[in-house]
């Protein structure tokens, strides 16, 4: 990987550091004192700020929030337990490793699973004493939480599209290396959850590419495959979008800058898409993480952290100088963007058949949640057919599971535990509910200010029925909802998109692009449900009159003037 440039190797004192990169600093390479917090007994959190550094070995110091209040007023602390994220590259895993994972949720995470919109996984509820229990269970099957948090490159996104399997293969494997060389080296994760001794590097700082402050802040790579944007390419810091021709893959064309957090009430924060610069051969593409991913980390904010995403470092210093600076540190020029095109950001919902004749059911899991619920044994039914399958699962970025890779004289037994387990109806809905999307929210996320996950499908029941007065329950909309404005789901860019404000309040966004392309307006702000569903109501009303053909509901609603156009994310909140 690039070395470090000097100006921002931290081994060096700066003039400036905010707190954060203070603490990283001076955490040893991620050790910090974790390992002793780990054994306090006095408490079921981590005491002092090793709690942000176990972000970095994918894990989120949490308190259950319907019982804050109570726990208060008993004097008690909060009930603190943990999440685990599990790094897993392009959402793909064997039988074996769900059930493993399977086997550590009904042990240690409350009988659930959480399928994430970066196609992974992620265990609520974890008590401390049991953290590295999970971990080490985790790597029987080799898995790991490493770098699925903190200041680096993120959890790794591919394309899921069974229907090209060897294209789709060739990109996996492409993730898979990327995930595999930006993850930080640091021996800290193996000795605090392995119980390794540490040992010193041979040659070379512990964090070649790294240094001691890591990045500024999170950094998102992705891989999509036209025309499908499952991924939603343009919300990633480096997206790498996939040229192919009937000879195979040539090369990706590159995006960098997307990003969709802000703060309310803070108009210098805003999401921002991702800007296509150019075009790179499919044998460049470690380069081209080492080159965009060293610019950030060199000229990243690292005192103000509401500021120190890659989006605002590009508006900041101005695409083309972003561009040339990356070339200076490529060995090759960038060529110029190939023509693409997409159509949709969602899944293909149903049985496939991929080109290699195998396969692939991909089943709806209502926002990512996978547990046994009163109508539907969905953690039961989906360990049974692990234990059957002989292929493979892939999570989708839609927080949906494609059971893959399925012999064709294997679709019967599948079919069979589908229906033994209802679990072939999770897919009859209408196409908003199939293009629904929600971030956990409470009772778990501490930045939460509303419910999200848990009100979501209630709120997609009420618009339902707006739709089909107007004849349009099979319309494909997507609607996305988060419990606060950092934007897990990527709210901004759906046609309707919900951001918490307060308990029953929320910002209705309006206009995005149905496949990803375009950001979204706010319409409302610190709205209740019947103040957007009266607007919902009015504008549904409308599109079933007045729609051209084949026109989208947020084309239609920037065409319309119900919702500005936002061309570019500074003026996002103009």
């Amino acid at each position: 990987m690039m070395p470090l440039d000097r100006r921002h190797d931290i081994s060096q004192p700066l003039d400036r550091l905010g707190p954060d990169e203070t603490l990283k600093d001076r955490s040893d390479q991620l050790r910090g004192t974790i390992a002793a917090g780990l054994e306090a007994e006095l408490t079921a959190a981590v005491p002092g700020d090793d709690v942000k550094l176990m972000k970095f070995h994918g894990l989120y110091q949490q308190d259950d929030r319907d019982i804050r209040d109570e726990r208060r007023r008993r004097k008690l602390e909060p009930a603190y337990r943990f999440m685990a994220r599990v790094r897993l590259p392009g959402g793909v895993l064997s039988p074996g490793q769900w059930l493993k994972l399977d086997e550590l949720a009904r042990a240690y995470a409350g009988e659930t699973l959480r399928l994430t919109t970066r196609q992974t996984f992620q265990f609520h509820r974890i008590h401390k004493r049991n953290l590295r229990a999970v971990i080490q269970g985790l790597r029987d099957v080799l898995l790991d939480t490493k770098a699925a948090c903190g200041d680096d490159s993120r959890g790794v996104m591919a394309s899921i599209n069974p229907e090209l399997s060897a294209l789709h293969a060739e990109v996996y494997a492409l993730a898979k290396q990327a995930s595999d060389h930006a993850i930080p080296k640091s021996g800290a994760y193996r000795e605090i959850w392995y119980g390794e001794e540490r040992t010193e590097p041979s040659a070379g700082p512990e964090e070649p590419f790294y240094g001691r402050t890591y990045m500024p802040r999170k950094f998102k790579i992705g891989f999509v495959i036209p025309p499908i944007n499952d991924i939603d390419v343009y919300a990633q810091d480096l997206g790498f979008i996939a040229i192919a021709t009937k000879d195979g893959l040539e090369g990706f064309n590159v995006a960098i800058g997307g990003g969709m957090g802000r703060t309310d009430q803070a108009p210098d924060t805003y999401p921002r898409l991702a800007s296509v610069i150019g075009f790179i051969p499919k044998d460049k593409v470690l380069e081209a993480c080492d080159a965009v991913m060293s610019v950030q980390r060199d000229y990243g904010d690292r005192v103000d952290r509401s500021h120190a995403r890659f989006k605002y470092t590009i508006d900041d210093k101005g695409l083309d100088w972003i561009k040339a600076t990356i070339e200076e540190r490529l060995s090759f020029p960038l060529e110029p963007a190939r023509p693409y095109h997409f159509v949709s950001n969602g899944d293909r919902i149903g049985w496939a058949r991929g080109e290699n004749g195998r396969e692939h059911f991909t089943l709806r899991v209502e926002n990512g949640r996978v547990s046994n619920f009163e109508h539907v044994a969905l953690l039961d039914g989906l360990r049974a057919i692990a234990r059957a399958h002989s292929g493979m699962f892939r999570v989708t970025p839609n927080q949906n599971l494609i059971i893959a890779d399925i012999e064709p004289h294997e679709r019967p037994v599948i079919e069979k535990l589908l229906k033994e387990y209802r679990l072939d109806r999770l897919n009859e809905g209408s196409g908003l509910r199939l293009n629904a999307m929600a971030c956990v929210a409470l009772p778990t996320c501490g930045l939460a200010m509303a419910e999200s996950e848990r009100y979501l499908p209630t709120l997609v029941g009420k618009i339902e029925t707006i739709l089909a007065d107007h004849g349009l329950s099979e319309e494909a909309i997507t609607i996305r909802m988060t419990g606060c404005p950092n934007g897990c789901a990527r709210p901004y860019i759906a046609e309707i998109g919900l951001t918490g404000r307060a308990p029953g309040k929320y910002n209705l966004y309006l206009g995005g692009g149905f496949h990803g392309q375009r950001l979204n307006k706010m319409v409302l702000e610190n709205a209740g449900e019947q103040a957007i569903l009266g607007l919902l109501g009015k504008v549904i009303a409308d599109f079933a009159r007045s729609r051209l053909p084949d026109e989208r509901f947020g084309d239609f609603a920037i065409r319309v003037r119900y919702a500005a156009e936002v061309k570019e994310g500074r003026h996002f909140n103009d």
